[in-house]
């Protein structure tokens, strides 16, 4: 019920955010749109392996990796081959709800699926003939960095894998097609309805929430947690939610994206208001069954939001430049739920 009336929506809310100027470009490989005032080609792009100069407006746009396809996407442009979603994909086309809508919008059938449970596959990117790549919420090594290079100039993440925010997405790809203002006008619609969202739930305002992670029911020793670097954690902040000081110590020694601690030492994360992990209501029953885990104050009080792990809802958590969108309303309503039991 709950994933069929956030895709009710989705139409809705995307004619809202996606610029009226934008391509409808149809088929797998949409002509380039004219450069918005401003850019200029050639255009260099810094990312942590350097930078990528691209020559000219590219017209066959591929994206590796998880959620690259929506910038283009959201701009009118259809990329030529993009990734097969191997997460949180309910019917089994390897394609997320909100880019299937998107496709449909544009009157476009499915790009190449790049199949990556094994890794890129190079070998189907060159097939497609693209002249650039973007990857800029990836988790590129430097060889892959190389090999897709050699096949046409390529955007990689800016400073560490997996831990682009939805924003830098925009930013990046948008300036690698020559829309960087564009862009800019599709974080600005996207901003204005989290803040519309926000205003609706002011219980959310100043609320701390963690997001748990790589927790295993039948052991819960341990507490997996997404730390700050992380993109489910920008989302809270985005909703008027702030996080833990406790979080924010743990992360501020690394660069990982997620950490795990004892559940001994659950004390330490007494600064926690809201918990939100991936999992059916069984999971929270487990939690706050548990001696260790039942310590933890919003389990205590049952401040909680468990998220189907392979349901697009669970999946749009990481928030992209797609699918916030798409799971802003009920994901606000449901972490505001979770504010009304904290104590």
């Amino acid at each position: 019920m709950r994933s069929r009336r956030l895709r009710a929506g989705l139409v809705a809310v995307l004619a809202g955010l996606v610029l009226s100027a934008c391509s409808s470009g149809g088929g797998n490989s949409a002509a380039a749109p004219e450069p918005a005032a401003g850019d200029r080609f050639p255009v260099t792009v810094q990312h942590a392996f350097g930078t990528t100069t691209i020559p000219k407006p590219p017209e066959r746009i591929a994206t590796v990796a998880w959620a690259n396809q929506e910038v283009p996407l959201a701009l009118g442009v259809v990329p030529v081959g993009m990734a097969k979603a191997n997460f949180g994909d309910d019917d089994g086309d390897g394609v997320l709800p909100w880019v299937s809508a998107r496709l449909k919008e544009l009157g476009a059938p499915t790009p190449v699926l790049f199949d990556e449970a094994d890794g890129i596959d190079f070998e189907a990117v060159a097939t497609t003939k693209p002249d650039v790549i973007l990857a800029p919420y990836s988790g590129l090594t430097p060889e892959d960095y190389r090999t897709l290079s050699d096949i046409a100039p390529v955007v990689a993440y800016p400073k560490t894998a997996w831990a682009t925010s939805w924003r830098d997405s925009i930013k990046l790809s948008s300036k690698a097609m020559g829309r960087s203002a564009d862009g800019a006008k599709l974080i600005s619609g996207i901003e204005g309805r989290i803040g519309a969202v926000k205003a609706k739930y002011p219980q959310l305002r100043g609320k701390s929430a963690m997001f748990i992670t790589h927790f295993d029911t039948t052991d819960l020793s341990q507490i997996g947690f997404y730390t700050t670097h992380d993109t489910r954690t920008e989302f809270f902040t985005d909703l008027g939610l702030k996080l833990p000081g406790s979080v924010e110590r743990a992360s501020a020694g690394t660069d990982k994206f997620t950490l795990r601690q004892s559940a001994e030492q659950i004390d330490a994360f007494d600064d926690v208001d809201i918990v939100v992990g991936y999992g059916e209501a069984p999971v929270a029953g487990r939690l706050a069954g548990d001696p260790l885990m039942s310590k933890l104050r919003a389990v205590a009080n049952g401040s909680m939001v468990m998220l189907p792990a392979s349901s697009p809802a669970g999946t749009a958590a990481n928030p992209t430049p797609m699918s916030v969108s798409w799971v802003l309303d009920e994901y606000a309503r449901q972490l505001a739920v979770a504010a009304d039991k904290v104590k």
